[in-house]
Formats: structure tokens, C-alpha cells, sequence
């Protein structure tokens, strides 16, 4: 009898645990079935190639722009971007910009810590895909974008400055503006401006506080009184390259799947930056009677740029349209403009993201078409002029956050921490005053590791004079 009853007892104990594993078992099943391979697959490999624009990409084209002296020390902003953001951003930076809204201006911190961001699809964020697989795709536009803004002050903000920045200017400019504008119930989304890929969210909120940040700064010593041209031009030839080729997964991926959307901003993202590196050069060598490589280099990320918030919403010709424009308006600015107002945008941050951003903004309330995208509008020449007076609102709000929210926070860092380097450190390079190292060390052949090991010694005791370039 007792045996009985402890068989039975044993195998009703049994029942009682399997209801549990079925029940997970069936939430998986649902989860698996509303998950599509192909969409998943096609929006990590995106997620890999935006992660590939700011390293390597952005790296060595900021990299090959600025003098040797400073070639780690600007790197080490892409590269340093890269971590810091990879860390904010799950802990609180994604709820801020995509979670449960408040009052359509900031996401609450359900999510911090990526709780309740699992594996399951969210509907509002891509009903195919794991949510942390659109998860880690935003990150990397959260990185990037102020990795861009460093090519502003490039060659002369302090390291300890700039890790301040990073957690400040993303928490306090970034993850609002991303709310407003992608995050479900964000007040510009709900006005109806567009934005694809980030066109206001990344490249105008980072090309304005760059232009901020640099002048806040002030001029590099020795600007006009000594050369400052690029010291690689295959890196930076190099970087665009990668820039271009990462670019897909930024504008494509954000179609969320392999699908007929992704196809077209595919499509249009390479058609607009070819256009807009012939305009470039075209006009470029209109002005100075050569076509330089940098040119090209230049014009093919001005294109890029441009096309990013209208990628999703126009068709072929308008964006070789869009891209002839970028072209040669971020010409003039870097070339024309800069000069006669006499800022210091090292590497032309501004010039390039914060003017392209602007263009590619207006553009797309002027081209976008809903034969494109049924989920977009149409805009000005489609019959819908409201499209672009949403368009405008949207730029100037992002240009109004990008131009305070900037100012602030650099000012309240240098209330703690020194922004800019001294005379005696740009001299020097921030490559060695700041990381102490020097990119390029010159080695004689058959010297022994200890003399190479002498080499920052002695050039802290001689003073550490190096060449411009």
C-alpha cells in the first residue's frame, strides 16, 4: 500500500513539473513563429556593417584627416565611442529612446537593463525579429553618432573631457531626440516627420554640436600658421570605403527585413553617393582646377549623408538628384563657407553631417512618396507641401537641442574637468600626451627593443618637438 501511494504520488509530482516546461515550450513555439530567419539574419548582418562604419571605417577616415601627431588620439575617439556607448546603452540609454513613452518626450526606465527587452519580437519595433536583435541594431547608431561630433574638435579636446562627454551628450541629447523622433508616441513621430535611417537623429544632431563643440573650444594653435592638411590619404580614402560599404546596413537594415524596402533603400543609398562624389569633384575642380581624391572621398560620405533620412521614402531619380546637391553644397560649406567665417571644424563634422543631415531632411518632405512606402507620406512635389513644413519643425528642433544641449553639458564639464588641450600639448601631439604613443615611431633597422623602449623617455626629457605633419 505504501509503495502505491508512492508511485503515485511520484508520478503526480512528475505532471505537476512538466505543466510548467510545456507552457515554456508553447511560448517558445509562438516566439519561433512569429520570428523570420531571413529578416533576423538580414538585420544582425546589418547591425555588423553599422558597427563596421565607425570601427574601422570612421576611425581611419578621422584618422587619415588629422595630422600623425594626433592619428591614435583620434582614432581612440571612434574606438573609445564604441565602449562607452555599448555600455550606457543597455543599462538605461535604450529605455530612454524606446521605451514605454512619458508624456511623448523620454521612454521610461522600464527597460533599464534590458529588462523585458528579450528574445520575443516587440510588434512596435519589428514584429519579425527578436527585440534584441532591433536592440543591438540602434546601438550601433547610437554609437556612431558621437563619433562623428569628434571630428569637430579633433586634435585638441582632452580624453578625460571626452569620455564625460560621451556619457552626458548621449544620455541628455541623443536618447530624447531618438525618442521623439522613432520611439512609438514620440511627439515629432506623431507630427509626421520622417526620418528613415537618421538623418535629424544622427547626422544633423552630430554635424551641429560638432560646430558647438568647436567653437566652445576654440581655434587648434598654430591654425593658419602652420600646415594642417591630412597626413594619410589612403586611410581616409580607406575609411570612406568602409563608410560607403557599412552605409547599406544603416539605410537598408533599417527596413527591419529582407524585404522589397530594403531593396530600394539599398538602391538609392548607392545611387545618391555616387551622385554626390561626381558633384563634389565636379565642382571642386571647377573652383580649384583639380579633382582630388579627398574630394571624392568627401563627396561619396556627403552623399551618404543626404540620402540617410530618405532612404526609405523616394525613388531612383530623386535621390541621384539629392546626391548631385549634397555634393556640392557640403562643397561650399567645407570650402567656401568655413573659410570666410573662420570656425575650426578640424574635419569637417559640421560641413559635412550637420549641412548634409539638413539637405537630407528638407529633401525628403520634397521627394518622398508613399509609392515607396505605403507606412511614409508624401511630400511637397507628391502633392503633400504639410510634409515639408514637418520636415522644417523637425530640423529646427533637432538643430535647437543640438546647439543647447551642447553648450550646457561642454560647459558643465569644464566646470570639473579641463576640455581643451594646452598650447604645450598640441604641440606636442594628444597622441603622446594624452595616450602616451606615437603612431609612427621611427626605427632603425636592427635597433634593439630597449632602444625603442627609450623612445617616450627621451622625448619627455627633450620636450617632445615634432614635426606638423
Amino acid at each position: 500500500m505504501k509503495s502505491r501511494f508512492l508511485r503515485t504520488f511520484a508520478l503526480f509530482s512528475t505532471f505537476m513539473m512538466t505543466i510548467p516546461a510545456l507552457a515554456w515550450a508553447d511560448d517558445a513555439a509562438q516566439a519561433a513563429a512569429t520570428i523570420d530567419t531571413g529578416d533576423t539574419s538580414w538585420v544582425l548582418i546589418s547591425a555588423a556593417l553599422v558597427m563596421l562604419m565607425t570601427l574601422p571605417g570612421l576611425a581611419l577616415f578621422y584618422g587619415g584627416l588629422s595630422r600623425k601627431k594626433n592619428v591614435l588620439s583620434t582614432i581612440m575617439y571612434s574606438f573609445f565611442a564604441m565602449v562607452i556607448i555599448s555600455l550606457q546603452w543597455p543599462l538605461w540609454g535604450y529605455s530612454l529612446s524606446f521605451g514605454p513613452d512619458i508624456n511623448h518626450i523620454i521612454g521610461s526606465l522600464d527597460w533599464f537593463g534590458l529588462s523585458n527587452v528579450g528574445i520575443d519580437p516587440n510588434p512596435d519595433y519589428g514584429a519579425t525579429i527578436p527585440h534584441q536583435a532591433f536592440m543591438i541594431f540602434q546601438m550601433m547608431f547610437a554609437i556612431i553618432t558621437p563619433a562623428l561630433i569628434s571630428g569637430a574638435f579633433a586634435e585638441r579636446m582632452r580624453f578625460p573631457a571626452f569620455i564625460a562627454f560621451l556619457l552626458l551628450w548621449a544620455t541628455f541629447v541623443y536618447d530624447p531626440v531618438a525618442h521623439w523622433v522613432w520611439g512609438v508616441d514620440g511627439w515629432l513621430r506623431n507630427l509626421g516627420a520622417l526620418d528613415f535611417a537618421g538623418g535629424t537623429v544622427v547626422h544633423i544632431l552630430s554635424g551641429v554640436s560638432g560646430l558647438v563643440a568647436c567653437l566652445v573650444l576654440g581655434k587648434r594653435k598654430g591654425l593658419g600658421s602652420e600646415p594642417m592638411i591630412p597626413h594619410n590619404l589612403p586611410f581616409v580614402v580607406l575609411g570612406a570605403a568602409l563608410l560607403w560599404f557599412g552605409w547599406f546596413g544603416f539605410n537598408a537594415g533599417s527596413a527591419l527585413g529582407a524585404n522589397g524596402l530594403a531593396v530600394s533603400a539599398f538602391v538609392v543609398t548607392h545611387l545618391a553617393t555616387a551622385a554626390a562624389a561626381f558633384s563634389w569633384v565636379a565642382a571642386e575642380w571647377l573652383h580649384h582646377g583639380k579633382p582630388t581624391t579627398l574630394g571624392a572621398a568627401s563627396g561619396a560620405v556627403a552623399g551618404l549623408v543626404a540620402i540617410t533620412p530618405a532612404a526609405g521614402f523616394v525613388g531612383p531619380m530623386p535621390a541621384i538628384l539629392i546626391g548631385l546637391i549634397s555634393g556640392v553644397v557640403c562643397y561650399l560649406m567645407v570650402s567656401v563657407v568655413k573659410a570666410k567665417l573662420r570656425y575650426d571644424d578640424a574635419l569637417d563634422a559640421f560641413g559635412i553631417h550637420g549641412i548634409g543631415g539638413t539637405w537630407g531632411a528638407i529633401a525628403t518632405g520634397l521627394f518622398a512618396s508613399t509609392a515607396v512606402n505605403p507606412a511614409g507620406g508624401d511630400g511637397l512635389f507628391f502633392g503633400n507641401p504639410e510634409q515639408l513644413v514637418n520636415q522644417l519643425i523637425a530640423v529646427a528642433v533637432t538643430w535647437g537641442v543640438a546647439i543647447v544641449g551642447t553648450y550646457v553639458i561642454l560647459k558643465v564639464i569644464n566646470l570639473f574637468s579641463k576640455l581643451r588641450a594646452t598650447d604645450e600639448e598640441q604641440d606636442t601631439g594628444l597622441d603622446f600626451t594624452q595616450h602616451g604613443e606615437d603612431a609612427y615611431t621611427d626605427l632603425v633597422s636592427g635597433s634593439t627593443l630597449a632602444a625603442f623602449a627609450a623612445v617616450p623617455a627621451a622625448k619627455a626629457t627633450a620636450g617632445a618637438v615634432k614635426p606638423a605633419l
